[in-house]
């Protein structure tokens, strides 16, 4: 009996296993044939967005060494020279120091926060010094131009003023705009909980002539101004000169 059964159960499984091959053939193809085009703009998509990137590549690359022409280092110093002479005559005339009146600010009723205290006594960063810094400023941004247009013994002679400037500068500000700004001075006698802070103005100025010191320091500094001895770029030149080799033609008739 069970003789009899195994060939029956073994063409039954062989048509069960064909029918699952041909039900699976035909989802493949419908699939393919459905995903197919999905596919295809997938790839286009992903070819189109590599050209945009070689091509955003090659002219980030172009505009780069086209800028890096343009933008030499020296330059780049000279543009900050300039930028900081300029911030420092505008930070004059900013208010840099204040008196504010009052004590802790109490928290109100339902999560509002109150108004900050009042600052009086405003002065701006000029005052202290008598606008002092505003012709150091000027002379920078003339500097910075100096540096910008012309380089070699003018330019280096232009950084070490630079340096000068920016360390007379940073100079009074902590000498005499510091110890002015936090001086409450008469406001203690007539309000209560007077105390005196520091406003924009003294970080602006202070950033400027930081600016301008670490500006000229850089360009002294600058490995490209490093003088190369003659002799050492004879001796370089001469190893990097080809060497004849010792089987040439001239070396075989000097010897015969």
């Amino acid at each position: 009996m069970i003789a009899a059964l195994g060939p029956r159960v073994t063409s039954l499984s062989l048509r069960v296993a064909r029918g699952v091959l041909r039900w699976l053939s035909l989802g493949l193809a419908l699939l393919s044939r459905v995903l197919r085009p999905a596919l295809v703009w997938l790839f286009r998509g992903l070819a189109l967005a590599e050209a945009a990137l070689r091509a955003l590549g090659r002219g980030g690359s172009r505009a780069a060494a086209a800028g890096a022409g343009v933008l030499t280092p020296r330059r780049a110093i000279g543009l900050v020279l300039a930028a900081s002479g300029a911030l420092l005559v505008v930070s004059q005339f900013i208010d840099y120091r204040g008196v504010r009146i009052g004590g802790q600010r109490l928290e109100l009723p339902g999560g509002i926060e109150p108004p900050p205290p009042p600052t009086v006594d405003l002065q701006t960063a000029g005052h202290a010094h008598s606008y002092a810094l505003v012709p150091v400023g000027a002379i920078a941004v003339a500097l910075g131009l100096l540096l910008i247009w012309r380089g070699g013994r003018a330019g280096r002679r232009a950084a070490l003023a630079a340096v000068a400037l920016g360390a007379a500068s940073v100079a009074v500000i902590l000498l005499i705009d510091l110890p002015h700004g936090l001086d409450v001075g008469a406001q203690s006698s007539r309000f209560a909980g007077a105390s005196a802070v520091l406003e924009k103005g003294f970080s602006a100025e202070l950033a400027a002539a930081g600016a301008m010191l670490l500006s000229g320091v850089v360009y002294i500094a600058w490995p490209c101004l490093i003088r190369i001895n003659l002799s050492g770029r004879a001796a370089s030149a001469r190893r990097r000169r080809p060497r004849r080799r010792a089987s040439s033609r001239a070396r075989v008739a000097r010897s015969a």
